[in-house]
């Protein structure tokens, strides 16, 4: 079997250009050749297909059926040659990298540290992106992402980045009507409102020494501004870090019902798809952000 042609490159790209504009003199400017030669590729690549792609009218161009049935796949070849291209960049050390992190973690701990990476890493610029829920990475263009919760996200690597200190509260008005809790015990009789993981109770119970607190009732939230509503609202008592709910706490909208404790478990994670491990890019973030908890933390 004889196999056809395949036809030329140039040829493929004067053909969409000039199917973009219907224009064989705008398809000349934008590849910077003169029409005369657009046309004579158009002209090629029709003769390589035995079909004609275009009707020559008024002095213009309209694509035939068969144009039309050509230039979706030619259209989607040259995306994804484009998008090959681009992930081969991606994969040097430098260019963009593109961090997802909640909003609270990015004023409360990665922007007053960024400038140490950009010290280390002058070739890698970081594009922040806020947002309480987890990046679709195949789509949304996020290379890493930073996460409160337990780190377990099937088909992503996840790294423990830092702990922080949780504090349960609640509004004034269901404190009144419970009472300051005498005891961590005490809270296990609340109506209390969750993350999503709505593991964050079992933990904090867990770590005073309290076990068999019955099921987990009570609606979670996804996103800490939602669940701090929540709590505000006075729909149960729940748990958010010591750092962001102080100036709440020192001005009476909330009210701490125990001191703060830090659960290692239920902390900040780097995560991002398994695929993307060896990209230098993001070890370089991987390394630093860690080495920069670790060493703070100790």
């Amino acid at each position: 079997m004889i196999e056809p042609k395949f036809p030329s490159l140039n040829a493929l790209r004067a053909f969409e250009a000039a199917a973009r504009h219907m224009s064989v003199k705008l398809a000349a400017e934008e590849l910077y050749v003169t029409p005369g030669a657009v046309s004579q590729m158009l002209k090629t690549l029709e003769g390589q297909l035995g079909v004609t792609l275009f009707d020559r009218v008024n002095r213009g161009i309209v694509l035939t059926e068969a144009g039309r049935d050509f230039l979706p796949p030619i259209r989607n070849a040259f995306r994804q040659i484009a998008e090959a291209a681009r992930r081969v960049g991606d994969t040097s050390d430098s260019g963009l990298l593109t961090v997802s992190v909640t909003p609270f973690f990015a004023s409360a701990w990665l922007v007053p540290r960024m400038k140490g990476f950009q010290e280390a890493h002058p070739r890698i610029d970081l594009r922040i992106s806020t947002s309480n829920t987890l990046a679709d990475f195949s789509r949304s263009g996020v290379d890493v992402a930073i996460r409160h919760g337990l780190g377990r996200y099937p088909g992503l690597r996840s790294h423990h980045v830092v702990a922080v200190e949780m504090v349960p509260v609640a509004a004034p008005a269901l404190v009144e009507q419970f009472g300051l809790p005498d005891g961590a015990a005490n809270l296990a009789r609340w109506p209390r409102v969750h993350d999503a993981d709505r593991q964050g109770w079992q933990l904090w119970f867990e770590a005073q020494g309290i076990e068999n607190v019955g099921p987990v009732r009570g609606p979670s939230f996804d996103d800490p501004a939602l669940l701090a509503a929540a709590i505000a609202s006075g729909q149960g008592a729940g748990l958010l870090p010591a750092a962001m709910v102080a100036q709440d706490v020192g001005e009476g909208r909330l009210v701490k019902l125990a001191p703060a404790v830090k659960m290692n478990a239920f902390a900040y994670y780097l995560v991002y798809p398994e695929a993307s491990h060896d990209r230098p890019k993001i070890q370089a973030f991987r390394d630093w952000i860690i080495s920069v908890a670790a060493r703070e933390e100790g």
